[in-house]
């Protein structure tokens, strides 16, 4: 399916990028970049995770595979809560990372 409204592997890729230039404008300070670091890791290991769900060699597989997805995206969730504890200025912004169209947690 190569329309980008239903493409998962798109639009995973697309929320960890647009989280990479959010990132990159936030105040660079021990505790945001320790946070960043995790949230990043978080995003983009959750479409990694998905692109190797699309190659599973089973059902089985591809469920477990799926399931790595989601937990990798439950912890992008609590990353982007931390974030927004951590820089009370940007409360809204950062939460609207949620709710956005390519969004998933």
């Amino acid at each position: 399916m190569s329309d980008k409204k239903y493409n998962l592997e798109e639009r995973l890729a697309k929320f960890a990028e647009e989280l990479i230039g959010f990132a990159r404008i936030i105040l660079q300070d021990a505790v945001n970049r320790r946070i960043i670091e995790q949230l990043i890791g978080a995003a983009g290991s959750a479409g990694a995770n998905y692109c190797e769900a699309t190659e599973a060699e089973s059902k089985r597989d591809f469920v477990h595979k799926i399931g790595i997805v989601k937990k990798e995206l439950k912890e992008t969730r609590h990353w982007l809560r931390l974030l927004a504890k951590a820089n009370h200025e940007r409360v809204e912004e950062i939460r609207n990372f949620g709710k956005r169209p390519t969004s998933f947690c």
